[in-house]
């Protein structure tokens, strides 16, 4: 999400950030590798095929402020998580580079190349990338689109989907417009396939209601879980001072939503929690998002 005018700011102090030589800020410099190496918990722990985990996370690359330390804030929740698929929006070129470093253990996947876009990344070890598609939204005016991925987890055909959906109050018929593509995209999937979207949907509960609420086949992940306090708000101006807002503000901004497979559940909901939440060393936060990091089993 970006407040009014935020882009246009964080434009016209990015001339001030460190650049490489090729002009591009560089996030790489004095980055090492020894976290995506054998050091992790991935390599720590045997695999399970009963289970997969899925970490949406806004990673906010629009704030150029302490941008490199944050960006490696990121990545040493992704070697402590090792979660096995990722969504990320507000990524940016210069994070493409910096991660790199995983490339020996995901596949990643950009929704773009250019601006600010999602990406997808997928552990290669338990994940099979089959094929990806980038859907445009024909009416955006913030360059957002929908990222598309089919892969096969644990032999169960699932299709992977995020977006970053058009941010403000002022442009709520937009992002309503481009949920309504969001939902029609995931019932038009093989029913014998689960699909799961996670995102920034900058979504209102009322927005939702607006256009009669889900569809019966998909599930908020959240409101299956029973709703929890503790995972309810993902963007939080009383708690994340990243934005050094004026006023206070709790939204759930990012959610997951989820359409099983036909007949008996193959991958179920288990957990959601919140990640990002312990401020770096350069006293902010990784992003003004919290992450939500989400369990499934798979029913063998």
């Amino acid at each position: 999400m970006e407040t009014a005018g935020a882009e246009g700011r964080r434009e016209e102090e990015e001339e001030e950030e460190e650049e490489g030589e090729d002009g591009r800020i560089d996030l790489t410099a004095d980055a090492t590798t020894s976290n995506a190496s054998g050091n992790s918990a991935d390599s720590r722990q045997q695999e399970d095929d009963s289970s997969f985990s899925l970490l949406t996370w806004n990673i906010d690359g629009l704030d150029i402020r302490n941008l490199k330390e944050r960006a490696k804030g990121v990545c040493s929740y992704l070697t402590l998580y090792s979660p096995d698929v990722v969504f990320f929006q507000e990524f940016i070129p210069p994070h493409l580079r910096l991660l790199q470093v995983f490339a020996g253990i995901y596949d990643i996947i950009p929704g773009n190349t250019d601006g600010y876009f999602t990406a997808i990344m997928l552990k290669k070890t338990r994940v099979k990338l089959l094929k990806y598609e980038i859907i445009p939204f024909p009416t955006t005016s913030m360059m957002r689109n929908l990222l598309v991925v089919h892969v096969s987890i644990s032999g169960n055909a699932v299709c992977l989907m995020t977006s970053h959906l058009e941010s403000t109050k002022n442009h709520s018929k937009e992002r309503m417009k481009q949920l309504r593509m969001v939902f029609n995209r995931m019932q038009k999937e093989s029913e014998s396939t689960t699909v799961i979207f996670g995102g920034d949907t900058n979504l209102r509960d009322s927005e939702v209601a607006k256009l009669g609420n889900l569809p019966n086949n998909i599930t908020d992940i959240w409101e299956f879980l029973g709703k929890p306090q503790h995972c309810r708000y993902t963007w939080d101006t009383h708690s994340n001072t990243n934005m050094d807002a004026g006023y206070k503000c709790k939204m759930r901004f990012d959610r997951v939503y989820f359409r099983p497979a036909a007949g008996e559940g193959h991958i179920i909901p288990r957990t959601m929690d919140l990640i990002g939440l312990e401020k770096l060393d350069c006293g902010r936060f990784p992003s003004d998002h919290w992450g939500l990091l989400c369990n499934f089993d798979v029913i063998l």
